[in-house]
Formats: C-alpha cells, structure tokens, sequence
C-alpha cells in the first residue's frame, strides 16, 4: 500500500453478479463519502468462462434500480499480478476465499479474507430476491468497510 492510496479486489467466481455487484456498489459509495481518489476498486472471478462478458443482465438490472450501473464492467479472472497489485481481496463466500488461497503466490502480502461477515450467496441460479439479497449485504458490507479504510488511510 503506497501512503494514502489503497486498492481493492472484489472476488466471487464467474465476475458476473456479486463481485461486480460489489465493485458497484464500493465505487459509488467511496465516491460519495470523498475517498474514490484514494481506493482503486475492482473486481475479478477465480474462474476464468466469462472473462470479457458483462455482469448478468439480472445483476445489473437490481443494481440499476438502487443507482448503480454495472453496464462498463467486463468479467476477468484473477492473475498472478492482481498479488501484487492489491493490498486488499475480499471473497464472497468460503469457497472463493480459499480458491484465492490457493492461488496465491509466495512471498505476497495481499491480505485476503471475506468481504461481509456472512457469505454473499450466488444469486445467479435463482430468482430476483436473490439479487436483492446481494445488494443488501453488500451494501452493508461496503459501509463498513468504508469506515475500516478511513482508518487505515488515515481519514476521518
């Protein structure tokens, strides 16, 4: 972490409905609380089949509706680099914490570790309310968040 900038990885596993739900959410949030200068966001899946494809229609549909557009996002697969490059990765659920556990190569410091305090389900097999439970939870999550950054970067 370079002094007073910090980055994020938003990680679920196909980058299509939670962790570019997050990404979102986190961005518009760090941008209304006066931080999106100093937190690089961004958001990637374990799993590599829909790298280059835009968050589920259904993902950003529930997300447009709260006001957040995922429409620019493109999924990706977490690298090698992404180790480096961020100081921060938060998993949704356990099976993608440990998929980054795995991946992660020695001798990096990323801190790895889950991004709410209960899992974020994968909405994508279900229905509407699934998405809205995303959006609640990490909606929650990213206001705490929020307030663990400003200490870290020394904001108040």
């Amino acid at each position: 972490m370079s002094a007073n900038k910090f980055s994020v990885l938003m990680v679920c596993l196909g980058n299509i409905c939670r962790s570019p739900t997050a990404e979102g959410v986190l961005r518009q949030r760090l941008a209304a609380a006066g931080l999106n200068g100093q937190v690089e966001v961004d958001s990637a899946g374990t799993g590599s089949w829909h790298a280059g494809d835009p968050p589920d229609a259904r993902a950003q549909r529930h997300a447009l509706h709260r006001g957040y557009d995922l429409s620019r996002q493109r999924a990706r697969r977490v690298v090698e680099a992404d180790f480096e490059r961020f100081d921060l990765m938060l998993a949704m659920d356990e099976e993608n914490l440990a998929d980054l556990r795995r991946l992660q190569p020695a001798n990096t410091r990323t801190e790895i570790r889950l991004f709410a305090e209960v899992e974020v389900p994968d909405p994508y097999g279900g229905g509407a309310r699934g998405f809205e439970t995303v959006l609640d939870l990490v909606e929650q999550a990213s206001d705490a968040l929020i307030v663990e950054l400003r200490g870290r970067l020394g904001t108040s």
